[in-house]
């Protein structure tokens, strides 16, 4: 379980800092990419919380909340790599 609960922050590490890297250049997009940053940003912030969730879960419930948090951390990934495109 340990080893799953790393990879999600693992994953949630290297999303954070891909935001993080984006939010310096936000300010150069246009304005109808901020609407696909506010959607991306809100599934990041979802995928974080399932990512607290997944230690304090039953460990099959566990597994459960870690496959939705590898999709939408796949979600998020693709939706910060339509952004990152657009610069």
């Amino acid at each position: 379980m340990a080893d799953l609960k790393d990879e999600i922050n693992e994953l949630l590490s290297d999303l954070q800092q891909v935001r993080d890297e984006l939010k310096v250049q936000l300010h150069l997009a246009k304005e109808d990419i901020k609407d696909e940053w506010d959607e991306v940003e809100g599934n990041l912030e979802k995928l974080e919380s399932k990512a607290r969730d997944v230690g304090d879960t039953a460990k099959e419930a566990s597994e459960d909340v870690a496959e939705a948090a590898k999709l939408l951390a796949e979600e998020v990934k693709n939706g910060f790599n339509k952004i990152r495109s657009r610069f």
